[in-house]
């Protein structure tokens, strides 16, 4: 766990814990590269300038990034960078800020992803467009919907209709092509590598639950896993998992070439 390229402090990561005001990135490392690295950079620049007014210098988050991996480069790993500010606090939220980029890994996960089961459920996230560090709504759906046996959340605006799965984007498919929900949510790096992909137009529909009956498959894309088959969203199931435009989704995201750390 490196700040600024070197090891963490406990003083440092409790303003992280503690005031929990920032925003990240998590992405797939394989080899040293990272599909739509540069897509995760715009992001962190993005998303800085929104919630501290403030300019990031890519190149240097990207050599960040190499020495936290070290002996890991060569491997699979799902890497996170995290920006905040150590020196605010509850008090001091409104002062001039100086972000600071931590970057953690972790294992990824090996094996292709398994299809996952969703309960829908009302909620919308604080700046959907912003991927920022205020989880805790989020995490609370994902729990309820776990101890009631699903995988996950799905989560419906105030008028009802579908935007995003807890820290996922949703697809459906209905006679071949590629429907997105039309809403306000976080457009995932994942998500924008397809649709630059697809040879198709990008359709996007105000969907809601009622809509779901009449769709042949529907899928998750996140940028640690890639594309995975969603089997039922509450009572609504399919059996994505073999639909052959998954399959093309698949393979069209798996050749999109990496670009090195």
């Amino acid at each position: 766990m490196d700040l600024n390229g070197v090891p963490a402090t406990l003083d440092q990561m409790k303003a992280l814990a503690l005031t929990n005001y920032g925003h990240f990135t998590s992405m797939l490392v394989e080899n040293g590269a990272v599909r739509g690295l540069s897509l995760h950079m715009d992001r962190l620049v993005r998303d800085c300038r929104q919630l501290f007014d403030q300019d990031l210098d890519i190149e240097q988050i990207r050599g960040y990034v190499r020495k936290a991996l070290g002996e890991h480069a060569g491997g699979r790993v799902v890497v996170r960078v995290t920006v905040f500010d150590p020196a605010l606090d509850l008090g001091t939220i409104g002062r001039d800020a100086q972000p600071q980029v931590l970057v953690t890994h972790r294992q990824a996960a090996s094996g292709s992803p398994a299809p996952w089961r969703l309960q829908a459920t009302a909620y919308q996230r604080d700046m959907p467009s912003v991927k920022h560090v205020g989880l805790w709504g989020t995490m609370q759906r994902r729990r309820a919907a776990q101890k009631e046996g699903y995988d996950d959340a799905l989560f419906l605006n105030p008028d009802g209709t579908i935007s995003e799965i807890a820290t996922s984007n949703i697809g459906f498919v209905r006679e071949g092509r590629i429907i997105w929900p039309r809403s306000p949510w976080l457009a995932g790096v994942t998500m924008t590598l397809l649709n630059q992909e697809l040879d198709e137009q990008i359709v996007t529909e105000p969907l809601t639950l009622s809509d779901l009956p009449s769709m042949d498959a529907a899928f998750a894309t996140n940028a640690a896993t890639g594309v995975r088959a969603v089997s039922a969203v509450d009572s609504t199931e399919w059996a994505s998992d073999a639909h052959a435009v998954l399959k093309e989704l698949r393979e069209l995201y798996a050749d999109i070439p990496a670009e090195p750390v």
